[in-house]
């Protein structure tokens, strides 16, 4: 089975702490890093937790807000300084480049590799990358400005053929990737062999919803429904269900809601809100409505 792991950098929410980063996560598809988010801090994080930069493939901001934007200035310098000279993909919305672009034209002229920005529809859900494991899909989320989530998941693999079945039929090499594609295999006397008898089932498809940040928001469900992890802000307690109403973020409950409601796997919570020092009344509130809940903590991995 090929690695799909998720490594938490950062799950604080807009206020600096020292109990928390800014938003960050690396999910690592296959030996493939892809970031989602990059708030200030993010590239010392990546050092504490020796991730490969060199591996890294493609970043994804959901949102132009600062806590999960401004690490990227240094990381993108960082890179170059390191010798980078592959193209670095961003997914962004389109006002990232009035970000980026000042700071590209001082200090960007002489990096080794090319920054290409792809631009996200705000409005609609969108496959955005794809290779030939993966699929990469964004879809809106309810935020005071455009905010988009990500959900990472596997293809369907081939199946699995059996040794012994390759001996006992005598079954040339030109057939074995249509057979483990599903197709029967006929014998040199005429004998049709079903593909069930000759092969086993790959491990299901994997796949990973981010949603951060967003306002209670059922109109997601559908796509992030049956994810093997979920992760959803739940930046404030059910107790301040009005003030995330108004700065348009979510309560435990809410998340865990959402996360009953798409039938996800589990779930883990994070943004969390700097007026909290201990946060087991968060996790004890998303329990409460979906047991298997998480906190996201800097330096967590988790392997699907």
């Amino acid at each position: 089975m090929t690695r799909f792991e998720i490594t938490i950098l950062g799950c604080g929410s807009a206020m600096p702490t020292t109990l928390h980063n800014p938003t960050s996560q690396l999910v690592n598809l296959n030996e493939k890093l892809f970031m989602i988010d990059c708030g200030e801090g993010t590239q010392l994080q990546l050092r504490r937790y020796k991730a490969r930069l060199n591996k890294l493939h493609s970043i994804f901001i959901s949102h132009l807000h600062g806590d999960h934007l401004f690490g990227l200035p240094g990381l993108l310098a960082t890179l170059a300084l390191l010798g980078r000279t592959g193209d670095l993909h961003i997914y962004a919305h389109k006002e990232v480049e009035l970000f980026l672009n000042p700071f590209l034209k001082y200090f960007g002229n002489q990096f080794p590799y090319k920054i290409i920005v792809i631009h996200l529809d705000p409005l609609h859900h969108q496959l955005i990358f794809e290779n030939n494991a993966i699929r990469v899909f964004s879809f809106p989320l309810k935020h005071r400005i455009p905010t988009n989530g990500f959900r990472f998941e596997e293809k369907e693999r081939p199946r699995h053929i059996k040794r012994e079945m390759i001996d006992f039929y005598n079954i040339p090499l030109s057939k074995i990737n249509e057979i483990k594609m599903g197709a029967d295999f006929e014998t040199s006397d005429g004998k049709l062999v079903e593909n069930e008898i000759l092969t086993t089932p790959p491990a299901p498809p994997r796949s990973y919803a981010y949603c951060s940040d967003t306002a209670y928001y059922p109109e997601m469900v559908p796509y992030i429904k049956g994810a093997d992890l979920l992760y959803h802000e739940a930046t404030y307690a059910e107790t301040e269900h009005v003030r995330a109403k108004d700065t348009f973020h979510s309560t435990t409950r809410q998340a865990a809601e959402i996360a009953r409601m798409a039938n996800v796997k589990r779930l883990l919570i994070g943004h969390f809100s700097s007026r909290y020092n201990e946060l087991d009344k968060l996790l004890n509130e998303a329990c409460a409505v979906f047991p298997d809940t998480e906190l996201a903590d800097e330096g967590m991995k988790i392997v699907l």
